[in-house]
């Protein structure tokens, strides 16, 4: 160990000391959670460990690496919160020869090609995905494709780390990239999108905006970034400069007599999502003060002591301290207005030339076609239907599990097959209530477990057996991966509990032999129910996941509910009872009910008639001063309070944002009380801009493009007919361009009941192959497809709009055929559909 520190305390230098695996192992298990040495084997760590040292001396550029990059950003197996695998070994085997005579930037830009070959990106839901499992899907969403291509990068002995921004300021959502390390310096890359050089990507603009980028390193690390977190076991760090113009935001933060308060907890918090995310989490010093180094754009400050609050707006450009003042409790209610504004627009050099850029495309189309060739090999609906018929199975359930299990259909194919056929009923309504997500890499022995050892009854009625399919039989409860728990749980409950099966002794055994403690497990990892029964102990998620699959081996109906993220079991009655962990006994008359009903309405507002939970608002519960957001389903205010909903008692905010076209919000927040066995009816309000439409530029409608469907060209103007139109232009296997297709389709309604058309134009028909229209099947009809003819639009648009020639997809316009452009977006922008119905109601 005296020798690993001092190899630590050298580590900035470039001269390498060479560590040995001893060494190695010392440094990893320092830094591993309790889930990570819970749920891994040490034999997976040594594997792990041999395999980054093997890259180390055989790659040319492991002796000039310096031991701290080595250590922090080669060495470590986990990333972020994925599920850990042995692609290390598999990728390196791969990588190997394909890079090793490179330059060391050179080989991140091949490593990145290997990775599109193998994955393109596609949303999903927020489980992250093993590298492997990524492979054999043959998707990510950009979370899993950046853990993947770091996983590839660092089987070779490239440093690597993920950077996330936790939200973007100019639009909802959030994004991952992947930086590598390269003889002294870091770039960042686009992970599984290619370019031709480093530090170019499709977000270099929306990063040049960005208020917050991070990584989490894993250990004590001593770099030359901004510490915004120091655990015991990872190291939280700002990257923001490497992307942004950036200053200090100090926060003051007082009680209403003037003290300043001291040890506070200072929320810096990004509108997103119609809510305040809490981005970085400070706490103030002996002067009440907290400070950040942040982008150029607004923040909202929520500071507390657990019990008072207060929450303001600040940016650096203020060039003063933001004063909070904490004149808010639990018993406030009241509303407030913020004008939201992003750093500005900004665009950031690239230096790719034409050439560069036309053999990168050549090469993107070779990798597509291989990675197309892989999924073509994927179960189809007819394949799936026949194979239905032959085992006696439902055929529109085993289409659905087979196709969407995409690399792991012929797993599931052949578990199923060898079954006989009541279990193998079983084992399918098992599978039509798993995730997505879950069919795709969910493995055999996992499988096997829950199917083998799942309690058996009758089921009364249908809604009884859709009750016991869900939460007894499925073994999906939260975000974690599932894992072969269910006979070992079952026995080591048997032997705790002896002949107890009640509800009421699982909930007393797991409140006396589970400690909770969040410390152990830093990055919020979900642990395994039986790596919880092993410890005895875990973090409050880990240890809720614990009991629903305890609860389940029992055969008691159990579940997490995925509103308010409360432990239940459902009773005799049906009805969903909420498990209180805690050692408090139930205050005032048990017959008065904890919960109260929220009736939320809406009046119309211009385009806006019924808005949508998360994009244009969301409802959050205050609890010790801070509010956490409620996970409803994203319906409408007229689908989820169709009638008044129950809700704990307390304390919430409700949060509504209109988003203008240049990233900027109105937004709206409303703070109030739910009181146990009342019900409160509320009007939602949405504010918005009353700004006059103008003409901002100009486009021809005689331009010509070719129609894709009609193979044939002709004007805008011939197929647009006279009035407003949208064009956007688009790039194949693009997220910025997938993300606004998907928002119009899910206006597809709408879209159609404005009348207008809607042209989609891509670049070329190199660009027109590559592109999957059928990834795309709820756009609206009123959607026409096609070519660009020799760019004459888009040249129309950047000139009008004095947008540079770097502009990069989506590009999106209102125009109409008297050549005028009423509005524009570029780039990466959350929300499409909602602006552009938004600009097209005032036009009319």
């Amino acid at each position: 160990m005296k020798k690993l520190l001092a190899i630590l305390a050298l580590s900035a230098s470039l001269t390498s000391v060479a560590i040995t695996e001893k060494e190695a192992t010392e440094f990893l298990y320092s830094t591993l959670s309790l889930p990570d040495r819970a749920d891994y084997s040490d034999s997976f760590y040594r594997q792990n460990i041999q395999a980054s040292l093997r890259a180390r001396r055989e790659m040319p550029w492991g002796e000039r690496e310096p031991d701290r990059e080595f250590l922090h950003f080669v060495l470590p197996v986990r990333i972020n919160n994925e599920n850990l695998d042995t692609a290390r070994v598999v990728f390196y085997n791969e990588l190997r020869d394909r890079v090793r005579h490179l330059s060391m930037r050179d080989a991140i830009l091949e490593v990145n090609h290997w990775c599109h070959e193998k994955a393109s990106y596609q949303p999903s839901d927020s489980r992250t995905s093993s590298p492997l499992s990524v492979v054999s899907q043959a998707i990510g969403r950009c979370g899993e494709e950046s853990t993947f291509t770091v996983a590839a990068l660092r089987s070779v002995g490239i440093p690597a780390r993920q950077i996330y921004t936790p939200r973007w300021a100019h639009t909802d959502d959030n994004h991952a990239w992947v930086e590598a390390w390269a003889d002294g310096k870091w770039y960042f890359l686009g992970a599984c999108e290619p370019e031709p050089a480093l530090n170019v990507a499709w977000f270099n603009d929306p990063a040049a905006r960005g208020l917050l980028m991070n990584t989490n390193v894993t250990g004590q690390y001593d770099g030359p970034e901004e510490v915004l977190l120091r655990q015991p076991l990872t190291t939280r760090i700002n990257v923001t400069a490497n992307y942004a113009p950036v200053d200090t935001l100090v926060v003051h933060v007082a009680y209403p007599d003037g003290r300043d308060a001291v040890g506070v907890k200072v929320l810096f918090s990004i509108y997103n999502y119609a809510e305040f995310f809490p981005a970085v989490t400070a706490v103030s010093d002996d002067r009440g003060r907290a400070s950040l180094t942040t982008g150029l754009g607004d923040m909202v400050v929520w500071a507390t002591d657990g019990t008072n609050y207060g929450i303001g707006k600040g940016s650096p450009r203020d060039g003063k301290p933001l004063e909070v003042v904490m004149d808010k409790n639990g018993t406030y209610a009241g509303a407030f207005d913020l004008d939201i504004v992003p750093p500005p627009a900004a665009t950031a050099p690239v230096n790719v030339s034409p050439a560069q850029r036309a053999a990168n495309t050549l090469r993107l189309q070779r990798e597509d076609s291989l990675r197309n060739a892989y999924i073509a090999t994927f179960a189809t609906d007819s394949e799936a239907r026949a194979f239905a018929t032959a085992m006696g199975l439902d055929p529109d359930v085993t289409s659905r599990v087979l196709t969407q299990s995409r690399g792991n259909h012929a797993n599931l194919r052949h578990y199923l097959s060898s079954l006989p056929v009541a279990k193998r009923r079983v084992a399918l309504r098992l599978l039509d209530n798993v995730s997505e997500k879950d069919l795709r890499d969910i493995d055999l022995k996992s499988l096997a477990d829950h199917v083998d050892n799942a309690p058996v009854k009758a089921a009364a009625s249908k809604a009884v057996a859709a009750a016991y399919d869900r939460y007894v039989l499925s073994p999906r409860i939260e975000r974690e991966l599932i894992r072969p728990w269910r006979r070992a749980l079952k026995a080591s409950l048997v032997k705790a509990l002896g002949k107890k099966r009640d509800i009421n002794s699982l909930v007393e055994w797991t409140k006396g032999n589970v400690r909770v403690d969040q410390s152990v497990n830093p990055l919020g990892l979900r642990m395994s129910p039986m790596g919880v029964m092993t410890q005895r102990q875990a973090d409050p998620v880990s240890r809720d996941i614990f009991f629903v699959a305890a609860a389940r081996t029992f055969g008691i109906p159990s579940r997490i509910d995925p509103v308010t993220s409360a432990t239940q079991y459902m009773d005799p009655l049906g009805n969903w009872v909420t498990v209180d962990f805690g050692n408090k006994a139930p205050e005032g008359d048990p017959d008065v009910p904890a919960r109260g009903y929220l009736h939320l309405t809406f009046a119309p507002q211009g385009h806006v008639v019924d808005p949508k939970y998360y994009s244009q608002f969301s409802i959050s519960k205050i609890r010790d001063g801070v509010g956490r957001q409620l996970e409803f389903d994203e319906g409408t205010v007229s689908t989820l309070f169709a009638s008044p909903v129950a809700m704990e008692a307390g304390q919430y905010i409700i949060t509504s944002g209109q988003r203008m076209a240049d990233g900027s919000v109105l937004a709206h927040s409303e703070i109030f009380n739910i009181v146990a066995g009342d019900t409160l009816h509320r009007q939602l309000q949405l504010r918005q801009d009353s700004g006059a439409i103008s003409v901002i530029g100009s486009l021809n409608a005689e331009n010509i493009y070719h129609d894709i469907d009609l193979d044939q060209d002709k004007s805008l103007l011939s197929t647009t007919g006279r009035g407003y139109y949208i064009l956007g232009l688009i790039s194949p296997n693009h997220e910025p361009s997938s993300h606004a297709l998907n928002d119009i389709s899910a206006a597809a309604d709408r879209m159609e009941g404005t009348g207008v058309k809607i042209m989609l134009l891509l670049e070329s028909e190199e660009e027109a192959a590559r592109f999957k229209r059928d990834v795309f099947p709820g756009l609206p009809k009123n959607v026409v497809w096609g070519i660009d003819k020799d760019g004459r639009s888009r040249a129309d648009i950047l000139t009008s709009l004095n947008l540079p020639e770097t502009t990069v997809n989506p590009v999106f316009v209102i125009a109409d055929t008297f050549n005028r452009v009423i509005w524009v977006s570029t780039g990466y922008t959350i929300g499409m559909d909602e602006q552009l119905l938004n600009i097209l109601s005032r036009a009319k």
